[in-house]
């Protein structure tokens, strides 16, 4: 009996495949369902039908792809190996099929769906927003290995395949139609009868043109490949993201020859599969879907927020919420900042949406409201205004009185905890947190903050919000800092407190780097603003005793707040960072990077320690998706455990010996076990 893939045929004896994986939401390439393919296609091969449909019956869209929880640690590289080799096989026996054959796509096809789409003469995309292609194994570590590479440089052209591959983004239906990764597009009401027409035409696909076949060539692989790996080094470095760099030697030894591509594919890819590199990056996948299943519209679906804070948190939030296509009303006092918001609003939908239709859209859902009238349809209220406890008490005690009891009522608080701003309510249990992360529109993090008194039910709504707005709920306690600034501001001002020391910020910028973080903690600093940093470590210093340096409030006094003011502990020429040299003879302390960290994740610890998050788990999906801490090692609680709790600690004693009690091991170090 088939559970996953159904076949049928109709009058003019066009066989349709259907698939609709079970247990699952959406289509996934498990090995159960690549063992039933290969059924269906000993049928197909059977009866030899005019032509054969391949589509989907999950209404969110093709194939997801390969089914990543069979790729997570215990795999063996020679399984690994024998896997690809069989789906390689399999997918040969569609792409040898006699008749023609047609992938019809809508919503996401991605990585092994799109692989087998490969496999087909045609491919057919619904043209919607909601259709998106792409390859994005780069990110779990690995490079296409179903055939991609070889079927994809065939079908589209080395230049744009290399280019879909190395960098893992998506494509709508149009652009893939564009460069001829898809034959044609329509609309859902057109899909079918376009899929059966061309299926009966039989015009023979495009191709790439002659430029992108000679790319293809030898001698253009080996002047070619040395631009994609300068290219690919902007962005990630060799040593913590391996997958592109093996990819592009991948393509400039075989890709003149399908059949060595297969054989490497299989060879490479199993190999990047077992490494450190891509487990720590599917970890980061399930971390990732893990906060994804915490909310869901069957615990609240919000249609409309009102937004009280026109400066640029309250403005940004605002306008993210309008562009996900909820209803938005912002209030603010002074209407020069709802102006400006507004104009904000505009850049980042003509940015995001490009037609101008859409970015009217987005913009008719975002109304300016000075006097709040907006608060009383809300079905959520976020309040963004400074960090000043008497101010935000007022306006709770406004928008309690003018919402609906079944609403729900948000602080966008970064510090101040919700016991405080709660006392100003009659129905405190009703106040949560939604703690957004600047820039709104690029940070994946929403920190859903409780409280005590909060009512459990109203966690789940906030987390749902996060969902229905397309960022990541993250459970947390009210607490000081709550997760993601609290272990950030130690690692911060150990960065700065080694400027103090006389180290050069390029040489502390470049040893978190070499980490893996994504930027600097100097430079991170400026970009956030040392006035906003001041003031956060100087809320927290008293609570964990935290010492804030010197040149770090000498430059607020003088006007030094970092690139919103173009000077820092850099230099900013019309908004760009100009760096400061460091002399060639300089030699930066051994212990330079280890300063840094370990602040990070003596203070992850504690957090664990103090139950501000549930598990570890969550921690390290808190600090991954909030400050950008280096995805390829895992998360910092896995950082830890990988490098052997006694060592770490012997570590951090040491430090504590070199330069003080900032080291001095968090008594949650002993509960985590083997130590």
């Amino acid at each position: 009996m088939s559970r996953h893939w159904r076949l049928e045929q109709d009058q003019r004896n066009i066989a349709w495949l259907h698939f609709a994986h079970a247990d699952s939401p959406v289509n996934i390439l498990s090995q159960a369902a690549f063992t039933e393919l290969s059924e269906r296609l000993d049928e197909l091969e059977t009866t030899q039908p005019k032509g054969l449909i391949i589509l989907s019956d999950k209404p969110g869209g093709f194939i997801a792809g390969a089914d990543v929880n069979s790729f997570r640690s215990g795999m063996q590289q020679g399984e690994a190996e024998s896997h690809i080799r069989q789906v390689h096989n399999l997918f040969d026996r569609i792409e040898a099929l006699p008749f023609p054959t047609l992938a019809l796509i809508h919503g996401f096809c991605l990585g092994g769906g799109l692989e087998l789409a490969l496999c087909c003469d045609y491919r057919l995309a619904r043209d919607d927003e909601s259709t998106r292609l792409a390859f994005p194994e780069v990110k779990l570590g690995i490079f296409p290995g179903y055939g991609g590479t070889v079927r994809g440089i065939r079908l589209i052209g080395a230049l744009p395949a290399m280019q879909l591959m190395l960098s893992g983004r998506s494509i709508s239906g149009r652009q893939a139609k564009k460069i001829g990764l898809v034959d044609q597009v329509a609309p859902e009401r057109q899909l079918k009868a376009a899929a059966m027409a061309i299926i009966q035409r039989q015009a023979p696909s495009r191709g790439p043109g002659v430029m992108q076949r000679l790319a293809n060539s030898y001698p253009a692989r080996q002047a070619i490949a040395p631009y994609l790996t300068r290219e690919t080094a902007k962005h990630a470095r060799p040593e913590h993201y391996p997958s592109p760099y093996a990819l592009i030697e991948h393509w400039k030894r075989h890709g003149g020859d399908p059949q060595a591509m297969f054989r490497s594919e299989a060879s490479e890819v199993s190999r990047l599969l077992v490494g450190d590199t891509a487990q720590n990056l599917i970890r980061v996948f399930f971390l990732q879907e893990r906060l994804k299943s915490l909310g869901s519209k069957d615990d609240f679906n919000p249609r409309q927020v009102h937004v009280v804070g026109g400066g640029i948190m309250g403005g940004d939030i605002a306008a993210w919420c309008a562009l996900k296509g909820l209803r938005v009303t912002l209030q603010d006092r002074e209407a020069k900042f709802l102006s400006k918001a507004v104009a904000r609003a505009h850049r980042l939908f003509r940015r995001k949406l490009r037609k101008p239709r859409l970015v009217q859209a987005a913009m008719d859902r975002l109304m300016p409201d000075p006097n709040g009238y907006g608060v009383s349809q809300a079905d959520v209220a976020i309040e963004a205004i400074f960090e000043d406890v008497e101010a935000k008490q007022a306006l709770f005690r406004e928008l309690e009185a003018g919402m609906r009891p079944d609403a729900l009522l948000a602080t966008n608080t970064s510090s101040i905890p919700l016991e405080t701003i709660g006392e100003a309510l009659q129905a405190p249990e009703r106040l949560i947190g939604l703690h957004f992360f600047n820039p709104v529109a690029k940070m994946q993090l929403i920190e859903v903050v409780h409280g005590e008194r909060t009512d459990p039910d109203l966690i789940h709504k906030g987390a749902a919000f996060a969902r229905a707005i397309d960022r990541l709920p993250l459970p947390v306690r009210s607490s000081p800092g709550f997760l993601v600034n609290r272990i950030l501001m130690p690692y911060l001002l150990e960065a700065l407190r080694l400027v103090d020391e006389g180290v050069p910020a390029p040489a502390i910028d470049r040893a978190a780097a070499a980490f893996g973080m994504p930027m600097g903690p100097v430079e991170l600093a400026d970009a956030v603003g040392l006035d906003i940093c001041l003031a956060v470590a100087k809320k927290l210093a008293p609570l964990f005793d935290l010492r804030i340096p010197d040149k770090l409030e000498q430059r607020v006094e003088q006007g030094q707040l970092g690139k919103k003011s173009g000077n820092g502990f850099y230099r900013y020429d019309k908004g760009r960072m100009v760096k400061q040299k460091v002399a060639r003879d300089y030699q930066p302390p051994a212990d330079l990077a280890d300063r840094m960290i370990f602040r990070l994740l003596n203070e992850s610890v504690a957090c664990l320690r103090e139950g501000v998050v549930e598990d570890e788990d969550l921690l390290d999906a808190g600090v991954i998706f909030g400050t950008g801490y280096a995805p390829f090692r895992g998360g910092p609680m896995h950082t830890i455990h990988s490098g052997g709790l006694e060592q770490q600690r012997q570590q951090l004693e040491l430090l504590e010996q070199r330069h003080g009690n900032q080291f001095h091991p968090d008594a949650g170090w002993a509960k985590l076990g083997g130590v």
